[in-house]
């Protein structure tokens, strides 16, 4: 074996243009993970917004209304449960045996007995006291928002009799039948009305 020493790899410095090309890969690097910590950040601002407002949706109240008779049962005065939401229109639809036209009222939401009762006097038959259905279209202001509701309630009402004339309705308030109702509102209150 020979003592010869081993050749040395000779040592290269980097040109300029791979010290560029080194730091632009490494600048690079540094970009896309800075952009993506912050994507994944704004992904998660997100689904916390959006938990917030189904949180908020979810707490948000349902729209109920409320009756308070006046005038000796002449008259039942409508109001939201809730003071935030603002009635401002209303469309009824009683069942056809009952009433065949809709009514519609403005910034004054409430029940009439004259309104149902010549048909209410017809359509009752024997019975003296009952509840009789009402499909209400509500539109109402939420939050800036305008909304509407679908809604069938039960009128209670009952009937007087009067000498020389015919009996007299009295109406006794208002409860809730069922919500979200889809189609024809004076066919969904007619289809309770048989029930009665």
């Amino acid at each position: 074996m020979s003592d010869t020493p081993r050749k040395r790899l000779p040592l290269r410095w980097l040109t300029l243009a791979e010290v560029v090309g080194v730091l632009a890969l490494a600048l690079a690097a540094l970009g896309y993970w800075d952009n993506h910590r912050a994507r994944i950040q704004e992904d998660r601002e997100r689904a916390a917004a959006a938990r917030e407002r189904q949180a908020e949706i979810g707490a948000r109240p349902a729209f109920l209304m409320t009756g308070t008779l006046e005038a000796d049962g002449e008259q039942v005065r409508l109001a939201s449960v809730h003071p935030e939401q603002v009635i401002q229109t209303q469309t009824l639809w009683f069942p056809k045996s009952i009433r065949s036209d809709s009514i519609e009222t403005t910034g004054n939401p409430r029940l009439e007995a004259g309104w149902i009762d010549e048909g209410l006097r017809k359509a009752a038959g024997k019975a003296k006291a009952g509840r009789a259905p009402v499909g209400v279209l509500t539109v109402f202001i939420e939050d800036g928002q305008t909304k509407t509701d679908r809604a069938l309630y039960q009128i209670g009402y009952s009937l007087h009799p009067r000498v020389l004339r015919g009996d007299r309705v009295k109406l006794e308030g208002l409860s809730l039948a069922r919500r979200n109702v889809a189609g024809d509102l004076q066919a969904a209150a007619g289809s309770l009305w048989p029930a009665q």
